[in-house]
């Protein structure tokens, strides 16, 4: 049994990163205290002296500060949209724990450039190549090789994405969670806000994301090694952190092969 880890690790961002101010509030930032740095914490609370200790060591610890969608991170329905069908839409902590964990299905869309979006045909194609059909609570993973670009600015602005009409064909087929190792689920800002420009269309701003208002579904942003996975025939574990009323959060995907 092989046990692939499908995440990014949250970090402090690069320089480059840092200077895309744009996208600056999904980074994180991360505080390292080592055993030296702590040792006047630890004498305080244990009523020591540093020559009491292992060494005159402390304990190590750090301080994160991030938002829900810093990392590889799941977002609830509430994300989307206040309602999905009418009815409230589910926050994190919400979910049923059973859509985490199921048999997954990876689409290899790594030939497509950014700003193209996966459409019901490119789904059919794939499918029909692979020889598998979608099944009830199957868990798909979106394979654009977008994890190849992390720590560049270029990780942020160049990726395909998902259309309104592919992810309701997925969620029709039974599918609740849907991962990307891409930053987002849709195409780009950037692509978003032309296409908006040439078109007036108000459809086309954040379309596969919006799909939430109508059918309840997860997605998964900014995973990785989807490139280490076959098409289908192997178990995937995606169990978020639960946050009490949030649209999203962490989560650590792997996938589980039987060589």
């Amino acid at each position: 049994m092989r046990i692939i880890d499908l995440s990014v690790p949250i970090k402090n961002p690069s320089e480059e990163e840092i200077a895309f101010e744009y996208h600056r509030q999904l980074t994180a930032r991360v505080d390292y205290f080592d055993h030296h740095q702590t040792v006047p914490q630890i004498t305080q609370v244990l009523g020591c002296e540093e020559k009491d200790l292992p060494n005159g060591y402390g304990w190590a610890t750090e301080s994160v500060t991030l938002t829900t969608h810093s990392g590889t991170h799941l977002d609830a329905p509430y994300h989307y949209y206040p309602t999905t069908d009418g009815k409230p839409a589910k926050t994190i902590d919400e979910l049923p724990l059973d859509w985490f964990m199921g048999d997954g299905v990876v689409f290899n869309f790594s030939h497509m450039k950014s700003g193209e979006t996966v459409k019901v045909v490119d789904l059919e194609k794939a499918l029909e190549e692979m020889a598998y059909e979608i099944k009830d609570g199957d868990i798909v993973y979106l394979r654009f090789d977008a994890d190849k670009k992390l720590g560049t600015p270029e990780y942020f602005t160049e990726f395909p994405g998902m259309s309104a009409e592919a992810t309701h064909y997925l969620i029709d087929k039974g599918v609740k969670i849907i991962g990307t190792d891409a930053m987002g689920f849709d195409v780009p800002f950037e692509k978003i806000a032309e296409n908006f420009k040439e078109t007036q269309d108000p459809k086309v701003i954040w379309e596969a994301h919006r799909v939430g208002m109508h059918k309840e579904y997860c997605q998964i942003e900014k995973m990785a090694n989807l490139d280490q996975l076959p098409s289908h025939g192997f178990k995937t574990h995606c169990f978020p952190i639960s946050i009490y009323k949030a649209s999203a959060g962490w989560v650590r995907p792997i996938a589980i092969l039987n060589d």
